[in-house]
């Protein structure tokens, strides 16, 4: 399969360990795991030409393989910690999956399944950023509430005293702060070119894909409550 002439390689990461969350990746929310929301996506997409889980995680591995993710291979254990990189978790697993398919792939997605609130359009729109755009590189991003801006941001000193981030705005008015955005994590999408060859996702030429609803992307166990909460809401919504 292709999506508008180019071949698309899914990737979705999910490694054993995490700090908030015990076996975050194989957490359940609206009854499915972590894993299998994000395996529900690729499914829908049948533009995708692969698929591929990145884990070093035995029971994460059998997870998505359960829901029809191929798992081709185990992610090394030094791309498997706290300090390892998304660019070169997302190399080794893009390079893995071109020698086990016996291909090369034009373009890859990662979908990362601490955002399971994404929708196949989410991924569809990622794409047309980069292909139908001309880009190198796409991301999904979130507008940033006002109150969380750099000009009301505060810092706490050594003594517990507060202070302005900024203090040139330090009266900044909500109606006066400019746009700002933060990565959800719903897709990223980049060339083969920009991340195997140059190591790159959003520092070259990356779009932004704008979501304007509300999605969460799960670190701490109150995003799991919260994360539960949008999608009953999206269902009582969705009744005739």
């Amino acid at each position: 399969m292709a999506f508008d002439g180019f071949s698309v390689l899914a990737v979705v990461p999910a490694r054993g360990g995490s700090k908030g969350i015990h076996r975050k990746n194989l957490c359940r929310v609206a009854g499915r795991t972590l894993i299998a929301h994000a395996a529900s996506v690729i499914a829908a997409l049948p533009e995708l030409a692969a698929a591929v889980l990145s884990s070093d995680d035995a029971e994460i591995i059998a997870e998505a393989e359960r829901c029809g993710l191929p798992a081709p291979f185990v992610r090394p254990a030094e791309l498997s910690d706290d300090t390892s990189s998304s660019v070169d978790m997302w190399r080794h697993a893009w390079l893995a999956a071109e020698t086990h398919y016996a291909t090369t792939f034009d373009i890859s997605i990662l979908l990362e399944p601490t955002s399971p609130m994404r929708t196949p359009d989410d991924v569809r729109r990622t794409l047309d950023a980069v292909i139908r755009g001309g880009r190198a590189a796409a991301a999904t991003v979130s507008p940033t509430p006002a109150h969380h801006a750099p000009q009301k941001t505060l810092t706490v000193d050594g003594s517990g005293t507060l202070g302005y981030f900024d203090p040139a705005n330090r009266t900044a008015r909500r109606q006066d702060i400019p746009p700002y955005f933060h990565r959800n994590g719903l897709c990223y999408a980049v060339r083969r070119a920009t991340l195997v060859e140059r190591g790159s996702i959003l520092d070259e030429d990356c779009a932004a894909v704008v979501v304007e609803r509300p999605v969460v992307n799960i670190d701490e166990p109150f995003d799991l409550d919260l994360a539960e909460f949008l999608f009953a809401r999206e269902q009582r919504t969705a009744r005739p």
